[in-house]
């Protein structure tokens, strides 16, 4: 085992993604495409890890402007690792991170859970089915249809969402074995691979319909300026 037998599982990785997953990364991005149109946003949660994939769909250089990363402290690692563990399996705190967000329901809700067991992320979906929102989802379809929902519903993630995206990522969230260990994480990867390819696509998509493109420069460049998206969206989108 080595590094590169690592980048060589993560290059089949993003071709399992590419072969599998790319019409509905298509599908997802005409269904975002209209929204954007609409003037309506894209909500995106994630616990623990997962919380990284939202992170990298929310206000960052050259990503779509109208994206609410539902980024809550409580449940990203930055306040305890264990914490936000603890926080992702239980119930009905979904209901206090929902209040402190603006969330039509003709927006998108997108939740990312490897496993897709846990209470908070099947909260979420559950609530956003409930306001009417249209849901997708990002999941390990393997470790997902692999275990025991922790959910009272008995749900898991994928059996909620109108559209599920499987990362690919074996059961266990690793690439590689050293002996009984799993290791070589993929979730987090496979994630910002989905979410990027939907961001380029939807982008393309109104690009080709003469669409004004509401993307974020790198602020790293000189002579750019996103205050113009900033105060169009800072009404709607708490973490900005």
């Amino acid at each position: 085992m080595s590094a590169n037998q690592y980048l060589t599982e993560v290059s089949n990785l993003i071709a399992r993604i590419e072969r599998t997953q790319l019409d509905k990364i298509k599908q997802a991005a005409s269904l975002f495409a209209d929204r954007i149109r609409e003037d309506r946003l894209l909500h995106i949660l994630g616990a623990g890890h997962s919380s990284l994939v939202a992170g990298e769909m929310f206000a960052r250089a050259g990503g779509l402007a109208p994206v609410n990363g539902m980024i809550d402290e409580c449940v990203t690692l930055s306040m305890g690792a264990r914490k936000s563990s603890r926080i992702e399996k239980l119930e009905g705190f979904a209901e206090v991170i929902w209040e402190n967000h603006y969330i039509n329901q003709e927006d998108l809700m997108l939740v990312v859970s490897n496993s897709g067991r846990n209470g908070l992320p099947i909260d979420i979906a559950l609530k956003a089915k409930e306001e009417g929102l249209y849901l997708l989802a990002i999941t390990s379809l393997d470790h997902s249809k692999n275990c025991a929902s922790k959910h009272s519903s008995g749900k898991k993630l994928y059996e909620i969402a109108d559209l599920v995206f499987d990362n690919c990522v074996p059961y266990g969230d690793g690439l590689l074995e050293y002996g009984d260990l799993i290791t070589g994480p993929g979730s987090t990867l496979a994630g910002v691979v989905i979410v990027n390819s939907l961001l380029t696509e939807t982008i393309k998509i109104l690009q080709d319909q003469n669409i004004t493109l509401p993307v974020y420069q790198s602020q790293n460049m000189d002579g750019v300026n996103n205050q113009d998206l900033f105060k169009k969206y800072d009404k709607r989108i708490k973490y900005l």
